[in-house]
């Protein structure tokens, strides 16, 4: 594929969750906001909705958004490195990261938002290329130009862990909110 544009994602066949996907999970909200936050891949309830982050994860993610920001959902973008599911919720490989990579590339040069919020280390790796996982690298300001970032935990992992995981990434958002271009 030459140039890409957004409006070419729902057709992509570039990697092998082409054909295992119900639907292309496009990132949604306002293209003139200010944050963007970045997940890994859609589930099962994405998939079948057309929609990123409407499951349980996504539900808690928007909460805490809501919390310590003050921000509706309406008020963020948000997408995923991986616009399709892989089967069985299964973390995407190389390849599939790889074969979305533009898409994501396109997205943030065509939002240009001036936060990203990158959950998990899937979406941590893809949005900044930390090598570590967010356990050593989440709260860590990045700099780009025109913003900064940073990644937190997956709200998946907050589910499972508890009120502690919930605690940081609270305190990831606040050190987000604080940054002042």
């Amino acid at each position: 594929m030459s140039e890409r544009h957004l409006a070419d994602l729902p057709r992509c066949d570039l990697c092998e969750l082409s054909r295992t996907r119900t639907r292309v999970v496009l990132g949604t909200g306002p293209r003139d906001a200010r944050l963007l936050v970045v997940g890994e891949a859609p589930g099962r309830e994405e998939d079948l909705g057309g929609r990123p982050f409407v499951g349980r994860s996504g539900q808690l993610l928007r909460r805490l958004i809501a919390e310590e920001w003050g921000l509706g959902e309406d008020d963020y973008l948000i997408t995923n490195a991986v616009k399709c599911r892989p089967p069985n919720n299964r973390t995407p490989r190389p390849r599939e990261l790889a074969a979305c990579r533009p898409w994501l590339d396109l997205e943030r040069a065509t939002w240009r938002p001036e936060r990203v919020l990158a959950v998990g280390n899937v979406a941590a790796r893809a949005v900044f290329g930390f090598r570590d996982g967010v356990g050593t690298v989440h709260g860590q300001l990045v700099t780009f130009e025109g913003g900064a970032g940073l990644a937190t935990y997956h709200p998946a992992a907050a589910l499972r862990g508890g009120p502690n995981v919930v605690a940081v990434m609270r305190e990831d958002l606040r050190v987000l909110a604080r940054w002042n271009p």
